[in-house]
């Protein structure tokens, strides 16, 4: 296999205004129906000042109720949003340009799209959609936010407006592939106006944006009622909750139905139907399931902090170079450490490694079973994207958790090297 021969995707062929055949066949064939099961509501406020305009839209992001919603919001103006490959492998690249969708790897900086950003609202004149979260939440909490986003904005200068989605990950949580219908609602308002993306600083942008995209949908899902009460709602809910907090053991969680159990001490957890767990016996250590996962985040960055933390892992490693086909490598190796993570292995016929340092980057996409086909991370690199399917059970929501952790304490640590070479200097 030649990988000089193989077609690579051309992130910086110029997008179009959104073909309105495509765009009616997706809002009437796709997302009405999805959010007229769901009851869904849209609150717009303030919008009217706006209404034609082009501007930047932020969504927060957990499920495919989102972009159901995006459509909903938008309609009738044109919007292109932004998707990373493995969608347009899903969809198709002749029907995401045809959408007047923007492709991407994930955490991997491309000119090319910023000029494609650029096009779509100062060219086009459309509204731009990006999801900054840049993948679906794991708990249904925000999910990790880059420093970029406000760099991105006062670079853009146009108007920017929240879309901000409530219900979307109760009713679809990507490890439970079970779509409960659930009621879903959003807002839409102005979140900076013209003036203040060209008079606030980056540091004052990205403050409002962390404060803004501050959500739990289990919290909203009990405070408002919303009963869920699918036989199958905690299906899968163990490969969020790996770790046990009464036996400590990980990777030995298991869950069926409704019910969450521990195979190592055998203690169990009944999902109701508001959402929060009750144990079936003893002590409920965490009844909000974001509490156990912020738990498990804790854990994880205390094993970095005391230099314990390591994985490796036997690994299937297949690339991603364009947006039609997965090439198959057969096995390699990822191992990540406080320093970075590696993945060897044999890829396009020749021995292969790709290192990112701690610093270069900042979270990982995961996917549990994706289509089927087991859990696994993407790392990618401008060309490429490495898909690494684990042999370890229910180990990908660790390493997602490790990866923040590991580039947020070596952000920390590279900020106050500075701080102290500006001390020394005065």
């Amino acid at each position: 296999m030649n990988k000089d021969k193989i077609k690579r995707f051309d992130f910086a062929k110029k997008p179009h205004t959104p073909y309105p055949w495509l765009t009616w066949l997706a809002e009437n064939i796709v997302a009405w129906p999805y959010m007229k099961r769901r009851g869904a509501v849209l609150h717009k406020h303030n919008m009217e000042a706006l209404e034609g305009k082009p501007y930047l839209m932020l969504c927060n992001h957990a499920s495919l109720v989102d972009l159901c919603m995006m459509l909903k919001a938008t309609h009738p103006y044109p919007a292109n949003n932004i998707m990373t490959l493995e969608g347009f492998n899903t969809y198709t690249e002749p029907l995401m340009r045809g959408l007047g969708v923007l492709g991407k790897r994930k955490y991997v900086s491309d000119i090319s799209l910023v000029r494609n950003i650029r096009y779509c609202l100062h060219e086009l004149k459309n509204i731009l959609v990006i999801f900054p979260e840049a993948r679906y939440s794991l708990d249904g909490c925000t999910s990790f936010l880059t420093e970029s986003t406000g760099g991105l904005i006062r670079m853009l200068r146009v108007p920017v407006v929240m879309l901000k989605i409530h219900g979307n990950f109760v009713d679809l949580p990507q490890w439970n592939k079970h779509s409960k219908k659930s009621y879903v609602e959003a807002d839409m308002y102005p979140l900076f106006t013209e003036e203040e993306v060209r008079s606030l600083s980056v540091e004052e942008l990205n403050a409002r944006i962390e404060q803004e995209f501050q959500y739990d949908d289990f919290a909203w899902q009990k405070e408002n009622g919303i009963v869920i009460d699918h036989p199958k709602r905690a299906d899968g809910l163990h490969s969020l909750l790996y770790k046990c907090p009464n036996c400590l053991s990980e990777g030995e969680t298991d869950s069926t139905d409704d019910t969450l159990t521990c195979r190592h001490c055998g203690k169990q957890w009944f999902m109701e139907t508001d959402g929060s767990l009750r144990a079936l016996s003893g002590e409920t250590e965490f009844s909000h399931i974001p509490d156990w996962s912020k738990w498990e985040r804790e854990c994880v960055r205390k094993e970095i902090e005391d230099g314990t933390y390591y994985f490796e892992d036997e690994i299937r490693l297949e690339t991603l170079p364009n947006a039609w086909r997965f090439y198959k490598h057969g096995k390699g190796k990822l191992v990540q450490t406080p320093e970075g993570t590696t993945i060897t292995g044999t890829c396009y016929g020749e021995p292969f490694e790709l290192h990112k340092s701690a610093m270069n980057l900042s979270s990982m996409h995961i996917e549990y079973d994706y289509l089927g086909r087991g859990d696994c991370v993407d790392i990618s690199v401008l060309d490429d994207s490495y898909w690494c399917y684990l042999t370890k059970r229910d180990a990908i929501t660790k390493l997602s958790f490790a990866t923040e952790e590991i580039f947020l304490a070596a952000n920390r640590k590279l900020k106050e090297t500075a701080r102290q070479k500006k001390e020394e200097t005065v």
